[in-house]
């Protein structure tokens, strides 16, 4: 029998500060539709897996250098296994194939540390993306949770929320001011948002 809330997998490769946010709003009830079921590793030492074992949630490590080229298969062996609805990416730091994202239409979400379509794609990912921003002298900056289709930041946007960019900001203060004015906000309101939309389509479904 399937829950009342859509399963998520959360993936994640460091130290899973998205995760705490998906985690406490969670607890906060502020995640109705959806349940972390999942967290997904990529990375064997990253501190997101303590942060899911110290809240009760399942925790498993995919690396791809151990795994290779069943890095993918491995991948949905395990969603499958946990019976995963939903994907979240939380500093997933492996580029996921345009197979395995068409297997999850619409059901795949990642969170960018910029205002998309500025400073986002290939390589940009952690400090970069603030390293590039304060070269170009924005004045404001901010995050995007958007969908994942086959390009790169390029799917659909679900949520944005912007954050000033002072003179004096080095990249690693702006990273820090995105994530608790910006990520850390958007990122479970976004997840509730889809998990919401897929609930809705699920009862859909049953009532057929």
């Amino acid at each position: 029998m399937r829950s009342d809330k859509v399963k998520i997998a959360v993936f994640v490769s460091g130290g899973g500060t998205n995760l705490q946010a998906l985690i406490d709003a969670q607890r906060a009830g502020r995640l109705p539709s959806g349940e972390i079921a999942l967290v997904v590793s990529s990375n064997p030492r990253a501190y997101a897996i303590d942060r899911a074992v110290d809240a009760g949630i399942p925790a498993v490590t995919v690396c791809r250098k151990e795994v290779g080229e069943q890095f993918e298969g491995e991948l949905i062996r395990v969603l499958e296994k946990h019976g995963i609805e939903m994907i979240v990416l939380a500093g997933f730091m492996s580029i996921l194939s345009a197979d395995f994202i068409s297997r999850y239409p619409q059901r795949i979400i990642n969170i960018h540390p910029s205002l998309i379509p500025s400073f986002c794609g290939k390589g940009m990912y952690g400090l970069h993306v603030h390293e590039a921003a304060l070269a170009y002298g924005v004045k404001v900056s901010g995050a995007t949770v958007h969908y994942v289709n086959e390009i790169p930041d390029g799917g659909k946007i679900i949520l944005q929320k912007a954050v000033r960019v002072r003179q004096d900001d080095t990249p690693e203060s702006l990273q820090k001011r995105i994530m608790k004015q910006a990520e850390w906000n958007i990122l479970p309101r976004a997840t509730q948002l889809v998990a919401k939309k897929l609930l809705k389509e699920r009862k859909g479904e049953q009532s057929l």
